[in-house]
């Protein structure tokens, strides 16, 4: 079969999923209509259904004609909490939420996918399990999805997954082995000192100020402390203190992210900001309490399974489109899945500035070129052809 006419002959039904789905978004953990689609659909397929996984996971199992390896798709389903400030016919009719990450365009894919994939079934050794992932946006989706036993029964054997990603324009596609995603850390500090009257700051101990000096030493992290042939990054996302201008308050709350590629430089990072703050709150004589949270670890892709993908991508939009050295600073849950199996996830250009299609990720005016789905459909069946061919 030739995967990329065949996915351009459902580009109607693409459309149509995708849109259907973006009318109807839904939050992280509360993908149910998302998952009864998927579900029925991948049942209608004749496929093995279970839910229910990690509340509304959906995984569908497509039997080869022969035996051997299994090979996992995953693909997430989840909006986010952001008001839709496109106008579309398709606009989200959920107030307040939006598929604004093109997690819509990764459900159609996957549903897309298992068709393709069901007409080559006698032809392929081995089995497809679908993983259709709820929660990938910061709320531990895969995760849950690993702690419920996704991975078990049959374990995969290799794992792939995309996204859709308006940083790369239509027609181009990225596949780079070793770190890719930047591991995540959601990091809160809670500054305590002795609050008092703006008039009398010799009577009170200062948690503003030592918050300003917190914010302004955790710029030498990065600039002094990691290797410039390395990359991180430590942002102060937030500042909290007082309510008013003439009174010391007693307590200053910070709130940011971290961000590394190499699990090395993320330990001497996280150390040099623990240090900073202690130091901070022992000069200026306030208490300090940090909170460091992982988010994800940073995503590694395995070089044979991008090898793998690469070939399925020059197959499908020429060798010059595809490229293998772009990193995103950015967070991804399906390094949990990573981290277990070996795998690789890739990036389907999908921006159109000829269009206005040009808006980030995560904004309220985020929409992408629909052209690329079926690519991204024929890339990820054409990978998984080739796996397991045998």
């Amino acid at each position: 079969m030739d995967f990329k006419a065949a996915a351009e002959a459902l580009a109607a039904e693409l459309i149509a999923t995708r849109r259907d789905l973006h009318r109807h978004p839904e939050l992280g953990f509360q993908e149910v209509r998302t998952a009864g689609i998927v579900a029925r659909r991948l049942g209608e397929l004749g496929l093995e259904v279970r839910t229910g996984i990690a509340q509304t996971g959906v995984v569908g199992l497509l039997q080869g004609g022969r035996d051997g390896p299994t090979l996992m798709l995953r693909f997430d389903m989840d909006a986010l909490p952001i008001q839709e400030r496109n106008q579309t016919d398709y606009v989200s009719q959920t107030a307040g939420v939006m598929h604004a990450c093109g997690h819509d365009g990764h459900v159609a894919i996957g549903l897309a996918v298992a068709r393709l994939l069901l007409q080559e079934r006698q032809r392929l050794a081995g089995r497809v399990k679908f993983v259709f992932q709820p929660a990938e946006e910061g709320l531990g989706g895969a995760e849950a999805m690993v702690r419920a036993g996704v991975l078990a029964d049959p374990r995969p054997d290799l794992a792939l997954g995309l996204h859709l990603w308006n940083g790369a324009p239509l027609g181009r596609v990225v596949v780079t082995a070793g770190p890719a995603m930047s591991a995540g850390e959601i990091w809160r500090c809670t500054l305590r000192g002795r609050g008092g009257h703006g008039a009398q700051p010799h009577e009170a101990a200062d948690p503003v100020v030592a918050a300003a000096y917190v914010v302004t030493a955790l710029q030498s992290v990065v600039a002094r402390n990691v290797n410039p042939e390395d990359t991180a990054v430590v942002t102060v996302g937030t500042i909290h203190a007082g309510d008013a201008f003439n009174i010391i308050p007693a307590e200053a709350t910070l709130t940011g992210t971290i961000r590394t590629y190499d699990p090395a430089v993320r330990e001497r990072v996280l150390a040099r900001v623990g240090a900073i703050v202690e130091g901070v709150a022992a000069a200026l004589e306030v208490s300090a309490e940090l909170d460091i949270k992982l988010l994800t670890p940073s995503l590694i892709n395995d070089s044979a399974a991008c090898a793998l993908v690469r070939a399925a991508a020059e197959a499908v939009v020429g060798a010059e489109n595809v490229d293998t050295q772009r990193r995103w600073m950015a967070s991804e849950d399906m390094a949990f899945f990573l981290q277990e199996v070996p795998g690789c996830f890739f990036f389907i250009g999908s921006a159109n500035a000829g269009r206005g299609l040009i808006y980030p990720h995560h904004n309220p005016q985020f929409d992408f070129d629909e052209a690329a789905l079926p690519l991204a459909a024929a890339i990820m069946a054409g990978a998984a052809r080739r796996y397991l061919s045998g």
